[in-house]
């Protein structure tokens, strides 16, 4: 103990009241880019050989060699692949709670594999960004005089907080407008697939066909299902497919609508059918939800009302009674205090 408080008694000469905060913040700080640079690598992805015979083809048509068709765009390269060698520090451990978070960035709308490691990076860049501006403020804060402990550690630590917490505030917001827009639109995407339908196109064309049309007034839910057709071209099953997009989407009206044609196509009933069926009842429920909408407006409004309506009603109408009060209460006490004053 005596060693610690000589320490620290040194530190508070050398550098002030806050030299004990300023040390561990930087020891905190000395460690976490010791351990990031210390991290193994993750293994090269297998598809870095086909990107390297792109770049190196490139390079051979400087030198008058034309690179092959192939070679040029043959995968994307995200800019997330550059926290690959972080994954272990950035993603988590458990496969279910990487799934989970997998999920949870596809509903919204980010699809990329690096999506989850993407998101945890920038919560530790915030996090670790707003540290410092709470620390800088701390430290300019208590310049003047003596810092007290209880604020300079709220003011270190709840920036550093809502740095943490702002990407998934953020993704968590996304998810809940898209999830709306596809609510929104989905009742008309499935009148529009009914006339496809019925019209004598498959179901794979009505489905690309409405992706086509709906994609100016929800973009969202648009996406959704040209990734649904471009999945069953590529080969994959139906089933599965339509079961990944309930999941993608995340709304109990897509889930029914998959679990529909799914049992239309195991017990071969006509898909028609049951399109204008769920599409009747799709119509239902939105004009339920408009109506439940404008239930509940008036019990929204009741307190704007009482704010913002009664108190200017009240000055109107009892403001002139209690100015005639108060001038007749203050001519009465003059008077009263004149005839007293003029008396023997």
């Amino acid at each position: 103990m005596r060693v610690l408080d000589s320490l620290n008694l040194a530190l508070t000469e050398a550098l002030g009241p806050l030299g004990p905060l300023i040390v561990v913040g930087a020891l905190g700080i000395l460690l976490v880019l010791v351990t990031l640079a210390a991290m193994p690598a993750k293994p090269a992805d297998p598809m870095e050989k086909f990107r390297q015979a792109a770049q190196q083809a490139a390079k051979g048509a400087a030198y008058g060699k034309e690179p092959r068709p192939l070679a040029k765009g043959l995968r994307h390269v995200d800019r997330g692949e550059k926290l690959d060698k972080f994954a272990s520090f950035l993603e988590p451990k458990d496969e279910k709670e990487l799934s989970s978070a997998r999920l949870k960035m596809l509903q919204a709308g980010y699809r990329s594999k690096s999506a989850v490691r993407t998101m945890h990076a920038a919560q530790f860049v915030l996090g670790l960004g707003f540290l410092l501006v709470g620390v800088i403020y701390a430290l300019v804060s208590s310049a003047g005089g003596k810092p007290d402990m209880n604020t300079m550690i709220l003011s270190v630590l709840l920036p550093a907080g809502v740095g943490y917490y702002l990407p998934r505030y953020w993704v968590e917001r996304r998810r809940q407008r898209r999830q709306q827009e596809i609510v929104n639109g989905f009742p008309d995407a499935l009148d529009l697939m009914l006339v496809c339908v019925e019209a004598g196109q498959s179901l794979d064309q009505s489905i690309l066909r409405v992706s086509r049309e709906i994609r100016a007034g929800y973009p969202a839910l648009a996406d959704e299902f040209e990734m649904v057709s471009q999945e069953v071209k590529a080969g994959k099953d139906r089933i599965a497919v339509l079961k990944g997009f309930a999941e993608r989407a995340g709304v109990p009206d897509v889930a029914s609508f998959v679990t529909v044609l799914v049992q239309s196509a195991t017990f071969g009933t006509s898909i028609a059918e049951a399109l204008r069926v769920y599409a009747a009842e799709m119509r239902d429920k939105r004009v339920m939800r408009a109506e439940e909408k404008a239930n509940v407006l008036p019990t929204k409004l009741t307190l704007g009302t009482m704010l913002f309506t009664v108190p200017p009603l009240m000055i109107i109408l009892i403001g002139p009674s209690i100015y005639g009060i108060a001038k007749t209460l203050g001519s009465s006490g003059f008077g009263s205090f004149g005839v007293g004053g003029g008396g023997p």
